[in-house]
């Protein structure tokens, strides 16, 4: 059973939730195994993440419950296209992520220094599922941070989510650990996965990780039979080039299927990276038709004006799905099944 105990600083208290999956070591260090970073961390020092303390040789999550951000979202924002169509979703986050990304657009909450006090709403499980049903929300996401790093809480609410007959849901960037997976695997139900680039250089620059750990991860999250949406944030210059995006399309198409939807997403200028130029629409159409070459099915166009982000039958065309930016314009539930030629349409929808 995990511990609970108030560390008081000079700040104030701040309540921490023992962890999950890690090792003690001989020398009173501990390896942290929730991602892939598998941080070994000392006496009173804390991982990449910044919110997994070692306090006397056991491992504490800062963050459990401190719910920093709280909103009920469309579904389609996540982004999800295939997963329970213009319904809405509870979406959450604590403080805290495992990788550093120079455009990060939530960095205030992301790279927060846990050398403060913890902010956020202090919400039990309970409350969190309580108020997604009250809110008429048939999921939960664990999205605008890194779930991986609140992964003791989410577990706690997932459980209750999937008794309550809600659907959970991660936005990850695609770190998480075999090991940590396989715990949480059967109460997590879909999965957007950023794929930021198609280079061990982008990645380790970028975001401070690795691309061999992310496609690894993405495969194990299928293997699981978890729903997977991937996106990519295309950013001129930088991973925009015809070679990664192959790259990611024949990665999509090799290793994943065909039937895995890919958000191909237009960067705008933030945080680090404020010199870099928006992505071009001709970009994103660019990306788009070296998708369709190869055969992915379902390709979307985000953050851009006139973008593709309708759901047509492969077989027929019929589009059976119409978006006009997070709004769902087709009447009436989405069955899977195309109208016109009755062909399955991959996804999670009931």
């Amino acid at each position: 059973m995990s511990r609970k105990l108030f560390l008081y600083t000079e700040s104030g208290e701040t309540l921490m939730h023992e962890a999950l999956i890690y090792q003690r070591q001989s020398d009173g260090s501990v390896k942290c195994g929730l991602c892939r970073h598998r941080c070994i961390i000392a006496r009173g020092g804390s991982g990449r993440c910044r919110v997994r303390k070692n306090v006397d040789g056991t491992l504490y999550s800062l963050v459990y419950g401190r719910v920093v951000a709280e909103q009920i979202d469309p579904i389609e924002k996540k982004p999800l296209f295939h997963v329970l169509p213009g319904s809405t979703s509870y979406s959450i986050a604590t403080v805290g992520c495992n990788f550093r990304c120079l455009y990060c657009q939530n960095h205030v909450i992301a790279q927060f220094d846990a050398a403060d006090r913890i902010p956020g709403e202090l919400l039990e499980p309970e409350e969190v599922v309580r108020r997604a049903l009250q809110s008429g929300c048939r999921s939960i996401s664990y999205t605008y941070t890194e779930p991986t790093i609140f992964f003791e809480y989410a577990l706690d609410v997932a459980r209750l989510a999937c008794q309550a007959g809600l659907k959970n849901i991660f936005v990850s960037n695609g770190y998480i650990t075999p090991e940590a997976l396989d715990v949480i695997a059967p109460f997590l139900h879909a999965a957007n996965i950023d794929l930021k680039g198609f280079t061990e250089e982008f990645y380790q620059r970028v975001a401070d990780a690795s691309l061999a750990e992310v496609l690894e991860c993405i495969t194990d999250y299928q293997r699981r039979g978890i729903w997977i949406e991937i996106t990519t944030l295309v950013i001129p210059g930088e991973n925009d080039d015809r070679e990664q995006l192959e790259g990611i399309v024949h990665f999509i198409a090799d290793k994943l299927g065909v039937d895995v939807p890919w958000h191909i997403s237009r960067f705008f200028p933030q945080y680090k990276m404020p010199g870099h130029p928006a992505t071009s629409s001709a970009k994103l159409s660019e990306a788009a038709a070296i998708a369709a070459k190869a055969g992915l099915r379902y390709v979307y166009e985000g953050n851009i004006a006139a973008g593709q982000e309708d759901t047509c039958c492969p077989t027929c065309g019929n589009q059976v799905l119409q978006r006009q930016g997070f709004r769902i314009l087709t009447p009436g539930l989405f069955s899977g099944i195309c109208g016109t030629c009755s062909t399955e349409i991959a996804g999670v929808w009931t």
